[in-house]
């Protein structure tokens, strides 16, 4: 039996939610009626749980729920995660362990010298549904055979202390931790230090301490050093995590689920309603006749504004305004959540009442929503600095600063329905341990932009490397080369290869959307899985 689990179990809130749901076919196929996900039962859903109530109980779980389920002092629901393979699925109500945290946490101190008492933010109840996800696994494994080699996997430093946990009540249950980016890693560039030029002088407990991040790096770094394997996402963080955690890891590279894709006729048809939405919207900020034809462009993900280079797309849209000649016009789009208050009321009454549309561009023709931080947010701030924050005749930036689940009452369409309408994505990042949001891009037939700072980037160029048509264009993945201290030089080739996009000059739609789909096949789970297979027969 695997046994997964890690807080983003059908609970999205970034890209190990799309590593675990895309993985889950793979795993399926690998491991058919032995495989079992748990994530946190949350009090209060952002919208309805992706999991089948409906069916029986999965047969996997069908001997827990009879004889132990009722057992366990936790409240748990049982089904089928509704995604690709379908796997058996547990989520656990972890909020009575608060009753146990100081037990819990002095527990931890004495057997791994963690410094919870240093935790902050969600800490807490991280820890906390890491312990309650270890106890669901030594619960199932009640009604396994004790023989068999069974596996439970933690994934980031949130579940860090369940494998602690596990560890000390069930030693002889096999673990692995995965590390999706190192939390000193992400907090060293995400304070504007600089990262790469200087990794080999790093140590990671002093950054810890001088960052504030002293509770999760404990966690994480006796987590990664406890587990019988250990293992991150690309050799651009393995290095990292040698550096920073003092243990060399395996290296598993993330894949994607062609599923997610409509193909043929639907593929056209959700690409159409995409534009059409992003048209109606732009034209009603912008007063513009923006139409269909427009180039679109994106840059979506965490609300990281250094590391997701945030910064450097702004920049580079900026740079367009002064430089761009082309007929065509250019529409950026933001799409990152933010400090959102609500839907604007304006804005929503003229996409429900297009015959009404004024001629003049709305206040504010950059924002889709308004934001409890007007004044402070990063990006609007931003905006206004570089002119940004007004209309334009050829060239428009839209911040859509809400999670895109469909119902957000102006996009209301997905981030993938959404996605496949853009023209290119531009991912500048400077610490992207992996970076699916450029792969999920090129999945969906739509070229990016991103940098030798992106573990697929990295992937990327191996790949394509000695194929004419890429050296020459960049196509369908441009990769950037990001330093420490070539900012503009990085933004003057992100302009000017939009610029080059949207004049034609790289190629058809259609030739653009057929190599991007060619490479992403290429990264599909059934090519990457294997790497996981390998680990497993590795773990004594």
């Amino acid at each position: 039996m695997i046994l997964e689990t890690s807080w983003e179990v059908c609970n999205k809130m970034g890209g190990i939610y799309t590593v675990l749901s895309s993985r889950a076919r793979a795993m399926m196929q690998a491991h058919e009626g032995s495989v079992v996900f748990i994530g946190p039962l949350l009090a209060q859903e952002r919208e309805p749980l992706p999991i089948d109530f409906e069916a029986c109980v999965p047969e996997e779980l069908s001997a827990w729920v009879n004889s132990q389920q009722a057992k366990l002092p936790l409240r748990t629901v049982v089904g089928r995660w509704s995604v690709p393979g379908r796997p058996a699925v547990v989520l656990v109500d972890f909020t009575p362990l608060w009753q146990e945290r100081e037990s819990l946490y002095f527990e931890m101190w004495q057997q791994y010298g963690l410094q919870s008492d240093k935790g902050y933010g969600d800490y807490d109840e991280a820890s906390l549904f890491g312990v309650a996800a270890a106890r669901v696994m030594h619960s199932i494994l009640e009604i396994l055979p004790r023989r068999s080699k069974h596996i439970a996997i933690f994934n980031e430093w949130q579940t860090g202390m369940g494998l602690l946990y596990s560890k000390t009540v069930e030693p002889k249950l096999r673990t692995m931790f995965i590390t999706h980016a190192t939390t000193v890693g992400r907090s060293i560039a995400g304070n504007g230090k600089e990262l790469y030029a200087y990794m080999e002088h790093y140590n990671g407990d002093q950054m810890a301490c001088e960052l504030n991040v002293e509770a999760k790096h404990s966690v994480e770094k006796r987590a990664a050093h406890t587990a019988d394997c250990f293992a991150t996402v690309s050799k651009l963080t393995a290095r990292e995590c040698k550096q920073l955690i003092e243990r060399e890891p395996v290296v598993l590279p993330n894949g994607f689920e062609g599923d997610f894709v409509p193909k043929g006729r639907a593929y056209d048809r959700a690409r159409k309603k995409a534009r059409g939405r992003l048209a109606k919207v732009a034209s009603a900020l912008t007063g513009q006749p923006i139409t269909d034809k427009a180039c679109f462009i994106s840059l979506g993900g965490r609300y990281e504004y250094r590391n997701k280079g945030i910064d450097l797309f702004v920049e580079s849209v900026a740079k367009l305004r002064h430089s761009y000649a082309g007929k065509r016009p250019i529409v950026a789009f933001l799409l990152v959540p933010a400090w959102v208050a609500e839907a604007r009321a304006d804005l929503k009454y003229l996409l429900d009442h297009p015959e009404e549309a004024s001629t003049g561009a709305l206040q504010h023709p950059s924002l889709t929503h308004w934001l409890h931080n007007m004044q402070d947010d990063a990006a609007q701030s931003h905006f206004r600095y570089l002119g940004l924050d007004q209309a334009n005749e050829r060239v428009n930036m839209i911040f859509v600063p809400c999670y895109l689940h469909g119902n957000d009452g102006i996009i209301d369409l997905s981030y993938y329905d959404l996605l496949i309408g853009m023209d290119l994505t531009v991912y500048p990042s400077y610490y992207e341990p992996w970076g699916y949001t450029p792969l999920e891009s090129i999945a969906f037939g739509v070229p990016t932009i991103t940098t030798n700072f992106a573990g697929f980037g990295l992937w990327a160029e191996d790949q394509l490397s000695g194929q004419k048509r890429y050296a020459e264009a960049g196509v369908p993945v441009r990769l950037v080369e990001r330093t420490d201290y070539n900012t503009e030089e990085v933004v003057n080739e992100i302009a000017n290869h939009i610029e080059a996009l949207a004049s034609g000059k790289l190629g058809t739609t259609k030739e653009l959307r057929e190599e991007a789909m060619a490479l992403a096949e290429q990264a599909e789970w059934k090519h990457f899985y294997k790497h996981y297979l390998k680990a497993y027969k590795g773990i004594k």
